[in-house]
């Protein structure tokens, strides 16, 4: 989903991209669940293996993976957005600061850490601190949609407003990764028990197609109740509550399908999604370089060429990942013959 969304998102003719076509506006839908399953799954995968290990505070070793890895999707995040060439011939800007998706997993995954360690004593008061830590993540959205802050290092600001072109703001996304978290207490809590996996894809299923098709007249109802504006801002615009709907029925089908799923591959791909991510964005945005597919096919194709060009960005790019120790000796040889030729 996030290859072909950035494939055809970024070289699609904008005259195709009409809300009045149906299947642009079903593929949009369905391509704005990306980043919400992005962050849901990674709070619930992480917050799940936290929790399976025995060990306590510091003690635990997905703690200190956990921050390291934090560390790094906030580093290689800042890293694909450097202008090397626009550096080397004196062209200087802040852009390369704004927020992405690395970045804002990477703290968030800080932060997941820091409540583990405030709250861990007391499983039950974990898994409500990550479900309220969500709920007002997108209830208190409104508050930063369109929040200028002054005289504050962009380095910070980029983190909290979207002033600047920040893409992801730690609020509200933040709050997938905290219901993520939310789900994977009660996975581990409940896991073992009898019948867990029917009652577990049940409940999904149904409390997403209800956040889906009634959290909206929810948010409006609370909002009669408490008379507060920022619940009516919600309820306006409720994307957040509807994404989560998207990302619980995605989980609970994908679960269903567990046993058809465990494919040798898909397990291959699911680990390397980083190095896809990577692989990805410097070959379609031209990370480094500063110059990638964007600049070839930018808003040139029709619908059939930029469909056809996704299947084989989304190929390319797994192909060049699964395969990136076999590319590695080939560089290596070739590098090697290469000398002894010039001795």
């Amino acid at each position: 989903m996030m290859l072909q969304g950035h494939f055809i998102n970024t070289t699609l003719a904008s005259g195709y991209k009409n809300d009045s076509s149906l299947t642009y506006i079903i593929w949009k839908y369905f391509r704005g669940n990306t980043a919400p399953l992005f962050f849901a799954i990674s709070g619930l995968i992480f917050v799940y293996l936290l929790l399976k290990a025995q060990e306590k505070s510091l003690d635990n070793p997905r703690v200190k993976k956990g921050l390291k890895r934090g560390l790094q999707l906030i580093g290689i995040g800042y890293l694909l957005r450097i202008p090397f060439l626009g550096w080397i011939t004196g062209y200087f800007d802040t852009y390369f600061l704004v927020i992405d998706v690395l970045q804002c997993i990477g703290l968030s995954l800080i932060l997941i850490i820091l409540i583990y360690l405030l709250v861990q004593k007391n499983r039950r008061s974990l898994s409500l601190t990550f479900f309220v830590l969500g709920t007002l993540s997108f209830l208190t959205e409104p508050i930063f949609r369109d929040l200028t802050i002054q005289n504050t290092p962009e380095f910070l600001t980029n983190y909290i407003t979207t002033q600047n072109g920040s893409i992801f703001t730690i609020i509200p996304w933040f709050g997938f990764m905290a219901f993520g978290g939310f789900i994977a207490t009660l996975f581990y809590k409940n896991s073992h028990k009898s019948h867990f996996k029917t009652i577990a894809i049940s409940m999904l299923i149904t409390v997403g197609l209800l956040l889906m098709f009634l959290s909206t007249d929810l948010l409006l109802k609370l909002y009669e109740l408490t008379q507060l504006e920022l619940i009516n801002e919600c309820a306006q615009f409720n994307y957040l509550f509807i994404r989560l709907g998207n990302v619980l029925v995605v989980f609970g089908l994908f679960y269903a399908l567990e046993n058809q799923l465990k494919h040798h591959i898909i397990s291959i791909i699911g680990k390397n999604t980083l190095a896809i991510y990577v692989a990805h964005f410097i070959i379609l945005y031209g990370s480094f370089i500063g110059y990638g597919l964007k600049d070839i096919f930018k808003n040139n194709l029709n619908p059939y060429e930029a469909f056809i060009g996704a299947v084989l960005f989304v190929f390319v790019c797994c192909w060049l990942v699964l395969n990136l120790g076999k590319i590695k000796l080939l560089i290596s040889d070739l590098y090697t013959k290469l000398r002894s030729k010039m001795n």
